[in-house]
Formats: C-alpha cells, sequence, structure tokens
C-alpha cells in the first residue's frame, strides 16, 4: 500500500509514494546500524556542529518547509512556520545543552572511584503520528541522536514529504547516513522490524490502539517502549480566574493545530459561580474563530486531517447530541471541498456519550460546570488519561491544589499546556509512560551504567 499525500483543504491527492519492499527494509536497518556505530564514535562537540547546522538548513529553508506541511495535513501556515523554527530552537538547544545533561555523574561510595556514566544504545525504531510532522520527529529523535544513538523511523502514511524532508535534512546537514533514516513501512511490517537485533528500542507517539499494539510486541522482543499516546485534557477555570485574560487563550488551547493535538485543552470544567459569564463569552469567542484556507493569513482554523477524521468527529459530535449534549456553537461539518469542521461547543453531555468517554481530535470544546474547585480536581481526573491539564485562577492557593490534585504528567497554571525543550514531556494512566525531552528524555534511550572501583 502506498504512502499517499492528500491536501485535506482540497481532497486531492499531492503526493505518492511506494512502501519499502523486504529489500529496502534490509537497507534501511543496515545503514541505520552503521550511521549509529560512526554517529556514536563521534564528540559531543562534533555532534553539536551537525545539529546546529542542520538547525540552520532548517531555518533557511522554513517558509517552503511550512508549505509542505500545509499542503499534507491541513495546519494553517502561520502554525506550520511557528512549529518548524520550534524545531530548529529545539536542535540548538540539544546541541549545547547534551554534554552537560549527559555527564558522568561521581558518586561516593566505599570504592575509590564510583559513578554512573550515560552511554548510547544503539538504532532506535520510531513510529510516528501526523499531526506534528516535524516537531514529533525532533522531538523525540533531537536529544536521542545527541546522546549517540541513531533513529529509524516510520512517519504517518499521509505525511510522506515531511518524513522525506526530515531524513534528507540531516543528510545535507553532514549527519552519517543513517542516524536518522526514513522508512516508508506498513503497519504489517512493524513487528518484524522491532524484532530485528539492530533495533534495541521503540519510540510511539500515537492512539492507545497503537500504543498496545506496539507494547506488546516489544515486550515480546524484550526491548524498551516509551509511548506517548492520547488524552483528553481538563482547562480547569477557578473562582479567581481573570476571564478577560483566559477566554482567548482557552480558545486557543481547543483549536491550536485545528483542534488536532493530544495535548489541547478538550474539556472546560468551570467552577459554578463563574461559569454562566464563561459560557457565554467562550461561545462568542469560538464562534467568530475564522476557518478556511490553512494558507490565508486571517485563518486560525484549517481543514482535520482527512475524511475518515472527519467522519469520525461528526459521529462523536452527532452521538452527543443524541444522547443530550447542547450545540451551543458550530456542530456540523461545514461541506463543500475539502474537510473542514467548524469550532464547537457542547454542554450537558451525558456520561457515557462519546464527547466525555472518547477523545475528540478536532476543534470541539466541551463545558462541565461543578459546585467548587475541588469538585473539578476530582471530575478532571475521572478519565483513562492523564497527559497534561490547566488551571485558570489567580488565588495561589487554588492554583497549587489543582498542580498537586490533577494525575497528568504536566500542569501549567494560566498558560495553554505546550511542549517545551526545558521540561520533560509525557504523561501518565493510559497516556503512556517514559518521558522526552528534558535530561530525562535524553536518558531514556541510554545505558545508565554504574561503575565501581576498589
Amino acid at each position: 500500500m502506498p504512502f499517499i499525500a492528500t491536501n485535506p483543504a482540497t481532497g486531492k491527492v499531492i503526493a505518492e509514494y511506494p512502501a519499502f519492499n523486504a529489500v529496502e527494509v534490509e537497507s534501511a536497518l543496515a545503514e541505520a546500524q552503521s550511521g549509529y556505530e560512526t554517529w556514536s564514535a563521534m564528540s559531543f562537540a562534533e555532534r553539536a556542529t551537525l545539529m546546529t547546522r542542520a538547525a540552520e538548513l532548517l531555518e533557511s529553508e522554513l517558509p517552503a518547509v511550512a508549505e509542505l506541511m500545509t499542503s499534507e495535513m491541513g495546519k494553517t501556515f502561520a502554525a506550520a512556520k511557528g512549529e518548524a523554527a520550534k524545531c530548529a530552537m529545539s536542535m540548538r538547544y540539544y546541541a549545547e545543552h547534551a554534554e552537560e545533561m549527559l555527564t558522568e555523574q561521581i558518586v561516593k561510595t566505599s570504592g575509590s572511584r564510583s559513578g554512573i556514566r550515560y552511554e548510547p544504545i544503539g538504532v532506535i525504531f520510531a513510529v510516528m503520528p501526523w499531526n506534528f510532522p516535524l516537531w514529533q520527529v525532533v522531538r523525540m529523535a533531537a536529544p536521542t541522536i545527541m546522546a549517540g544513538n541513531a533513529v529509524a523511523f516510520k512517519h504517518a502514511p499521509n505525511v510522506p514529504g515531511c518524513a522525506l524532508y526530515m531524513h534528507d535534512l540531516f543528510i545535507r546537514a553532514g549527519f552519517p547516513r543513517g542516524v536518522l533514516r526514513n522508512m516508508f513501512v506498513e503497519v504489517e511490517q512493524v513487528a518484524d522490524i522491532i524484532a530485528d537485533d539492530r533495533i534495541v528500542a521503540v519510540s510511539l507517539t500515537g492512539s492507545e490502539r497503537a500504543g498496545r499494539s506496539i507494547a506488546a510486541v516489544a515486550g515480546q522482543n524484550l526491548k524498551k517502549v516509551l509511548l506517548e499516546l492520547g488524552g483528553s485534557d481538563p482547562f480547569i477555570v477557578a473562582s479567581s480566574v481573570d476571564m478577560e485574560r483566559t477566554i482567548p487563550l482557552a480558545v486557543t488551547a481547543r483549536v491550536q493545530n485545528n483542534g488536532q493535538a493530544c495535548i489541547a485543552s478538550k474539556r472546560y470544567i468551570v467552577v459554578q459561580d463563574r461559569a454562566e459569564e464563561f459560557i457565554e463569552k467562550f461561545t462568542a469567542a469560538m464562534a467568530a474563530v475564522p476557518v478556511g484556507d490553512p494558507m490565508s493569513p486571517e485563518t486560525v482554523v484549517g481543514p482535520l486531517v482527512n475524511k475518515s477524521q472527519l467522519d469520525i468527529l461528526t459521529r462523536q459530535v452527532n452521538e452527543s447530541v443524541a444522547k443530550g449534549a447542547k450545540v451551543l456553537t458550530g456542530g456540523a461539518p461545514v461541506g463543500g471541498e475539502g474537510y473542514y469542521f467548524p469550532p464547537t461547543v457542547l454542554v450537558d453531555t451525558a456520561k457515557d456519550s462519546p464527547a466525555n468517554c472518547e477523545e475528540l481530535f478536532g476543534p470541539v470544546a466541551v463545558i462541565h460546570v461543578v459546585k467548587d474547585l475541588d469538585e473539578a480536581i476530582e471530575l478532571a481526573n475521572d478519565i483513562p488519561w492523564g497527559l497534561g491539564g490547566s488551571i485558570w485562577a489567580t488565588d495561589d492557593a487554588e492554583i497549587e491544589k489543582a498542580i498537586n490534585g490533577i494525575d497528568a504528567g504536566m500542569v501549567f497554571a494560566n498558560a495553554v499546556v505546550v511542549s517545551m525543550p526545558e521540561l520533560p514531556f509525557g504523561g501518565t494512566k493510559q497516556s503512556g509512560f517514559g518521558r522526552e525531552l528534558t535530561a530525562f528524555g535524553m536518558r531514556e534511550f541510554t545505558n545508565q551504567k554504574s561503575y565501581f572501583v576498589a
């Protein structure tokens, strides 16, 4: 089955690439292993020089690569430029900080010398999603590669151009071939790749279903796996909220990346004494969000990634309405060319409706009204996921209570949840395990070798 890029704004196929055959898979794995052997022997300074060069190349090509992302998955051109710039910034960050993050730790024991060293382990196989087609690769690969590993990656089949761009970027920057190796492989080929002796660990960002499948195969082969899965992040509005500042950020938190982000806020949990004001202002702001051509500078929300995602979101909203949910704005596909769904606000959703039981991967917000902050935190935790969450308050006690109480890998106060190189990224419960970014992420794929000299 080929890897096909379809422009979600028009529904038209723009590129097609064949899947790798067995010979091409073998060649890619051999190249990745060879690249690792060369790369792992290089110094941090040499690695940093090449990673910085890749960042410079990316920055010089920013408009073109942004247009590529927009054409393949529909994010707005402005958002795509921001994503590419963030990738370059993070590559520089790990080029500058990798050595200090992996510095040998001296440990005082009864021996004359002892400590911990962080050594690369080999070729990591990464399965990447389509929603942030450059950032997801960089988020996983930049720290992992700077630690001395190589990364062979299978990208989502609808963003093949982005996969090739990342593959070629590292070659053009001067990296040994194979250090970042694209593989156009199908789902059916993944298990054999993971089982290959040259693959030492696996990283996946994607759905829970994919996570279970990948984890099972990795477990059968006794290989470490890192999973970053879905989420239904709470956005808690407390009594002390600064409403005027919060409303525009509440909209951004839901419609970023056309609503297709694992860390996007999806459940708006509002205390009763601020609920009427929040619902009125938030609904009006969502209704006013410009929807249209993702290449237009006026557009804030472009199309969903494909017809399948549009159909899934439409079903989720329709079934939720059938179970009693009320639509305050939006609620149905835009119609016409492309896969557009408008910013939507739902209230009064039944506990067993898709709006409460499933992740909504599109610009649909669900509002819950609760008695107080304690009830808000209880409801925030009443889901199988625990990726991120946010608290919106001006009172320090309310902020601290929420940070302590929300069961998630990341909690932000008065800010939209984002990933950044300075903080570890990952979740709890069915949102996965392991961490990306920072020293924690770099060490996920290292041999944390203890030594002791008597």
